[in-house]
């Protein structure tokens, strides 16, 4: 057991799978963001901070311990259509990220004129879920219950967006590519569409470098490791270190003990999307498999064979190298790669919202 464990932990630290977002663009079309009221567990900790368009938030939840960040994109005009809805879509930032970086805010999200983006927070290392051990030094990690139970209905309660199935979608890159598909299989009642974009799209057994990248956030096993970030002195830091088990239980499978990992598997839950929107982006990291993007292709593939083989509908982009995918793509696990997915992802959301009878 001792050699399973160091050798996923190694595995871990070589494929962490984290987000270093594009530059942002930014809205200054009014003086100050709009007053939100507290509720649905949510208490807001000072002021907003930002334009009337782009904007964060600060909020405390008993779901989750300490503060926590909301970034929300209002298309222009919002403020001056008092009596119009609009549809929103959650985007789900990947591992280390925070939405208080205004890097998060893709281009292709804040020229949109027709929808609300919402980034929530979802932790250096939260996995978008209810982790199994509540008790560590971490403190209450409640991921899914804060989103699902507390964040969007603060969100409908607040802002002027039509609450339905067909008007929200969920999408989100590395990290949050799993959130995405594990909410919207845990709640198909709630999203229309969804969309992984270099998402953590296969956490079986027979994937286990993705288990070796949750498992190198939970025991900081990835700390040396900096990303795509030009800075060669960075470190990264996830948090108090936790257990291997604190989120699913054990990820080695060992007499069947890791059930947990496997109910969690995007790819053996596909069945739940049916009649959802489902889009997939990835790169293949150049074809080099000490890069993390060559091993995201792999679960990208999965998701997509499980697809198939459900006669299941998707929109599937592999741009490989990313030599036709935009100027400040490589093909790897990175920013540029993941603001060209959105310039390709928004306008179908956009259309499919526009299609949609809400």
């Amino acid at each position: 057991m001792p050699r399973i464990r160091a050798g996923l932990a190694a595995v871990g630290a070589a494929l962490l799978l984290l987000a270093a977002p594009a530059a942002p663009s930014a809205h200054a079309d009014a003086p100050a963001p709009p007053v939100l009221a507290d509720g649905f567990g949510l208490t807001q900790v000072g002021a907003a901070t930002g334009s009337a368009t782009n904007f964060v938030i600060t909020v405390r939840t008993a779901e989750v311990a300490r503060e926590h960040h909301i970034r929300i994109l209002l298309p222009a005009g919002y403020a001056d259509a008092p009596a119009k809805r609009y549809p929103v879509f959650y985007f789900l930032h990947g591992a280390s990220d925070d939405p208080a970086n205004p890097s998060v805010a893709y281009p292709a999200l804040t020229r949109s004129t027709s929808m609300i983006t919402v980034i929530p927070d979802g932790g250096p290392r939260g996995w978008y879920t209810n982790w199994l051990d509540q008790n560590t030094a971490a403190g209450a990690q409640n991921w899914e219950n804060f989103h699902i139970g507390q964040v969007i209905p603060f969100i409908d309660a607040n802002l002027r967006t039509l609450a339905t199935k067909r008007a929200r979608a969920v999408g989100g890159l590395s990290m949050g590519g799993f959130g995405a598909l594990h909410y919207a299989q845990r709640h198909p009642d709630l999203f229309g569409q969804v969309a992984t974009f270099s998402g953590a799209d296969d956490l079986s057994v027979d994937h286990m470098v993705m288990r070796g990248a949750v498992v190198a956030t939970l025991t900081n096993a990835g700390a040396p490791l900096c990303g795509n970030t030009a800075d060669a002195t960075c470190s990264l830091d996830f948090g108090p270190t936790v257990s291997s088990d604190a989120v699913f239980g054990t990820p080695y499978p060992v007499l069947g003990a890791d059930w947990r990992w496997n109910e969690a598997d995007p790819c053996a839950h596909m069945a739940a999307l049916a009649g959802t929107g489902i889009a997939i982006y990835t790169g293949d990291g150049g074809g080099d498999p000490s890069g993390m993007e060559f091993w995201v292709e792999s679960a990208a593939r999965h998701a997509k064979d499980r697809l198939d083989a459900l006669a299941l509908p998707y929109h599937y982009v592999d741009y490989g190298n990313g030599s036709t995918w935009g100027a400040d793509c490589h093909g790897g696990h990175e920013s540029g790669c993941w603001a060209q997915d959105l310039v390709d992802y928004v306008p179908r959301l956009e259309a499919a919202f526009a299609g949609a009878a809400h």
